[in-house]
């Protein structure tokens, strides 16, 4: 791959530019991982998205598959089941999201390859030892489904003002959990949930800040239904509702009272990953838009000889090709270990800047396939779909407007 020039693509600025132009952020290893996982989706997933759309599902050996893959439990340690390439860092993160990505399908990816991975880092963090072995194993290997309970109907980027409550039994040994999740992807599916609660002592006395804790759907009390959406049609997004759910204080995540921080911390990769999928999605836009402009004839000549369709592809390439550079500056700030509270703002930037583009591409793509991308299936089935999914882009993980205001209130103007 870093023998090819930028001639050797059939579509210009269909890939990021490490795979025709030298890079100092890839090496050996990130090229053998870009083609496996390429090969992976290009094998079991590209040739069935459209149908499983069309059915709103998706088989559930897909979790195995990936994980013999080797791409499901990637970015895990061996130790819990994972398969972390060789020389593992943020760049091969990059790489499988992007490789994913190309399906133009955010339902399959993240219910079946991202919610887990929201799910799991409290417990790496600050998860007991005990959690670690009941639960890390299970969800790396594909074995269970895990999901992330925070949003609630009343509280979604403000997480401090959630409601549900775990209040302390009188012997002293369980949470009775009452409460409600919205937006929970993959929830229909999982197994295990982490949970944002606020405990209530035996006393009465509620705590003043929020705790994070494993419920499991086997200890009865879970309810779950699903809920329709404009976009993400596989993602199995969910309705959850915890009454009297009894839960072992085993299960609590680090110490009472001190789930915010782990929380916040978790952001940052799930906005990385938001921005990731994004451009990737943008670059899907662009390429299905060049190769329908070339082929489209429109008043005696091509559709791509036309002034005003190459302006749009030019700024769908101006915009995909900066967000780029950003991705990757944020990810060799990973790989430094640059500090969670210091990325805080560039990652919420980043995210708003990758989706905002995104934005632009699905409209600016839809406008050069006319009709044909108004209507689900055919030629313009990817930006059909991905047209449908920005704004489930932009609002989930933190809209555009809470990260803009964090980025800005953390610069310390």
């Amino acid at each position: 791959m870093s023998s090819k020039t930028k001639k050797s693509l059939e579509i210009p600025y269909s890939e990021p530019s490490f795979h025709y132009s030298p890079s100092p952020y890839y090496k050996a290893t990130h090229y053998e991982w870009q083609r496996k996982v390429r090969a992976f989706v290009e094998k079991e997933m590209m040739p069935y998205i459209d149908k499983w759309e069309r059915q709103q599902d998706f088989p559930a050996d897909l979790h195995t598959k990936a994980y013999e893959a080797g791409i499901y439990g990637a970015m895990y340690p061996q130790e819990y089941g994972g398969t972390p390439p060789k020389d593992c860092d943020p760049f091969h993160d990059l790489i499988m999201i992007d490789e994913l990505s190309r399906t133009g399908c955010g339902g399959v990816l993240w219910s079946c390859f991202y919610a887990f991975g929201i799910a799991l880092p409290p417990i790496f963090e600050v998860g007991s030892q005990y959690l670690k072995d009941r639960i890390l194993r299970n969800v790396i290997t594909g074995k269970k489904i895990m999901s992330l309970a925070i949003t609630e109907p009343g509280a979604g980027s403000d997480v401090a003002n959630i409601k549900t409550t775990a209040k302390e039994t009188d012997d002293g040994q369980h949470y009775i959990v009452n409460g409600e999740k919205y937006f929970i992807t993959a929830g229909m599916k999982a197994e295990y949930f982490t949970v944002a609660v606020r405990t209530i002592s035996k006393e009465g006395v509620p705590h003043k800040n929020i705790s994070l804790m494993v419920i499991e759907r086997s200890f009865g009390g879970v309810h779950t239904s699903r809920m329709k959406t404009q976009g993400w049609l596989t993602s199995t997004t969910t309705y959850v509702v915890f009454r009297n759910c009894r839960v072992p204080k085993s299960h609590i995540i680090g110490q009472e009272g001190l789930g915010f921080k782990p929380l916040m911390h978790n952001f940052n990769h799930e906005r990385f990953i938001f921005a990731t999928m994004a451009n990737r999605y943008s670059r899907v836009c662009l390429e299905e838009s060049i190769k329908y402009a070339r082929g489209r004839e429109t008043f005696g000549k091509p559709l791509i000889k036309h002034q005003v369709i190459r302006h749009k592809i030019g700024n769908m390439i101006k915009k995909i090709e900066a967000t780029q550079a950003y991705i990757e500056e944020i990810a060799y700030k990973m790989k430094m270990k640059v500090a969670d509270e210091q990325l805080g703002g560039p990652v919420a930037l980043l995210k708003v800047q990758a989706t905002q583009t995104m934005d632009f591409c699905t409209r600016e793509a839809t406008q050069i396939f006319g009709g044909r991308g108004y209507i689900r299936g055919g030629r313009a089935s990817k930006v059909e779909r991905l047209y449908r999914e920005v704004r489930s882009m932009a609002i989930a993980g933190g809209s555009e407007e809470i990260l803009v205001d964090l980025a800005v209130r953390q610069a310390r103007l």
